[in-house]
């Protein structure tokens, strides 16, 4: 999309491999030479409330203390590093997603960050966009070391030995304006674009909590259901235990024997290779074709699926079995993944904080859930299936739109700030 924008009329050799050829009047200036480390500690400025955290996607932002990631509020923070307004922040173990951005804000963050004072010599918002461009987070992956990939990170002595483009500063000026609105035309159709797909999501747990509560017909009578979480149902309606319905098998297998299974969002995954894995041997349970694999943990409800394979699972999981032939796995399969039955998987669970908050096999047995005749579960779920599929591919295609619009931004940012467009 940058392709029908203009170049510079002359171009040199930077004399750097990874940078190559640059527009004729832009410099190449090492990187001490514009950023001096800052070490100013908020045990030095106690009022100083701030907590900052680096975006990948936008840089330095307001962190929200009351998460589960980083400082907590009880926690000393006197040793935690202060980014003034107009400072570099940057966190090493994070470059090769963009963690490091010019804050906006004057706040404190982890004392395993840095932050820099920047020279005059360079537009601070130009600067942003270049060193958070692709060409330069292509470069700091080069340099990362460690022996685990969840560990690995750049020096900050390797990091202080980049060489940084230096356009004139009238320029660099000029780009940074260019981006700033440009950018910011893009963030908003993003952000449109997502609030669409949080809409259809909407509508699609709207459509299933209708259905398998209400039914398909909008003229059925209804009556009282007795349950606290389901309330009305259709006159023909019943209801039940869960273990009226469904056997809780626990055969423990080993996963040499059976291939490793887990749960997600998505339904019942093979196992990725190399995964790590919590259990092993006789720590697991066999799940068959046709049952249902249900994550016990209340911070995972809605996390189940019906297994397309014979393999293994993790012994914190549930597996259900139907009994009988009066069971339609599909329709239930709907019925656990709803909002109103996540709640009511919540209560019965128990735990310290959220985090640990589990039902128990014991406390998921006794959970009453709708009985419709079983050809309305059948209904049910045939009707469920197709529109369900029809709002995931909607969605589906918003999201590649938001690619597409999330590659456009980054390759503008790498023309604009390597010289490759004149802007």
């Amino acid at each position: 999309m940058t392709t029908n924008m203009q170049s510079y009329s002359k171009y040199k050799e930077s004399g750097i491999e990874w940078l190559g050829k640059i527009p004729s009047d832009w410099n190449i200036v090492p990187f001490k030479k514009i950023f001096k480390r800052s070490n100013e500690k908020v045990e030095n400025t106690p009022s100083l409330d701030l907590a900052l955290s680096v975006s990948g996607y936008r840089g330095v932002e307001p962190r929200n203390i009351d998460s589960m990631e980083g400082q907590m509020p009880s926690e000393d923070i006197g040793k935690y590093r202060i980014v003034r307004r107009g400072q570099l922040a940057v966190n090493t173990m994070w470059l090769n997603y963009a963690g490091l951005g010019v804050s906006d804000y004057e706040g404190y963050i982890s004392p395993a960050y840095r932050s820099y004072n920047i020279d005059r010599v360079v537009n601070k918002k130009f600067v942003h966009h270049l060193l958070r461009s692709p060409l330069y987070i292509q470069k700091y992956t080069s340099m990362l070391y460690g022996l685990r990939p969840n560990s690995l990170q750049v020096k900050n002595d390797d990091f202080e030995r980049i060489e940084i483009l230096v356009p004139p500063l009238e320029s660099q000026k000029h780009i940074a304006d260019f981006l700033d609105e440009k950018t910011k035309i893009i963030d908003e159709l993003i952000a449109k674009k997502e609030k669409l797909i949080e809409l259809l999501r909407e509508k699609c747990s709207a459509l299933i909590t209708h259905a398998v509560i209400k039914g398909l017909n909008p003229k059925a009578k209804m009556k009282s259901s007795g349950v606290e979480w389901i309330k009305t149902f259709p006159t023909e309606w019943t209801h039940d235990k869960v273990v009226s319905l469904f056997s809780f098998p626990n055969d423990k297998v080993s996963d040499v024997d059976f291939e490793p299974l887990s749960i997600t969002y998505g339904g019942v995954k093979k196992q990725v290779e190399d995964a790590a894995k919590t259990d092993n041997g006789s720590n697991r349970k066999l799940l068959k074709r046709g049952d249902i694999a249900f994550n016990g943990r209340s911070d995972r409800r809605g996390a189940c699926g019906i297994s397309e394979y014979i393999g293994s699972i993790s012994v914190v999981y549930h597996v259900l079995r139907k009994k009988g032939l009066n069971v339609d796995t599909k329709y239930y399969h709907h019925l656990f993944r709803n909002t109103l039955f996540s709640q009511e998987f919540y209560r019965w669970g128990r735990g310290i904080h959220d985090d640990m908050w589990t039902t128990r096999t014991i406390e998921m047995k006794r959970i009453q859930i709708p009985v419709p005749p079983l050809v309305t579960q059948r209904q049910i779920a045939d009707f469920l299936d197709v529109e369900t599929v029809k709002i995931d591919n909607a969605a589906a295609l918003i999201e590649s739109q938001i690619d597409q619009l999330k590659e456009y931004r980054s390759s503008l940012i790498y023309s604009a700030v390597t010289g490759k467009i004149k802007v």
